[in-house]
């Protein structure tokens, strides 16, 4: 028990130093990362009839989900984040789906959807990072 709090305490410390310092781009590499974790918490709780956890996981994973739709740029590409938006309105009705009924298969298929975002996202290159945050500095400088 003891052991597991000091990992635990590490772990945290260590995400939000790498929060502290990270870009745009590591920001919602992180939160992808999290949904993942969350999700599979929850699915875990799910088989281990742990309801409290699962509650606590689920409620944890859709927050995510919401902060990464919070995050999403409309003036870059527009119709990219309209079909983000609904995917991830789509994820969170079938999480909180998923929560009711107690189907793992559900988290699963989000888990799915995340991971090919994620996969995607974590393809963006360094000068691509370079060219979008050049794009950023030029629309604020201009308003």
């Amino acid at each position: 028990m003891y052991k597991s709090k000091g990992i635990q305490a590490y772990r945290k410390d260590s995400i939000k130093s790498d929060l502290a310092s990270a870009d745009p781009h590591r920001v919602i590499q992180l939160l992808m990362q999290g949904a993942l974790e969350k999700l599979a918490l929850g699915k875990g709780c799910i088989e281990r009839r742990d309801w409290e956890g699962k509650s606590h996981a689920l409620t944890r994973a859709v927050e995510i989900i919401n902060a990464l739709r919070d995050a999403l740029d409309r003036d870059v590409n527009p119709e990219l984040v309209d079909n983000l938006e609904s995917l991830y309105e789509y994820m969170t009705v079938r999480i909180t789906e998923a929560s009711v009924s107690k189907d793992t298969t559900v988290l699963d298929h989000v888990m799915g959807l995340i991971l090919q975002i994620k996969g995607a996202w974590d393809q963006i290159t360094p000068a691509d990072k370079q060219a979008a945050y050049g794009q950023t500095e030029a629309r604020v400088g201009a308003v």
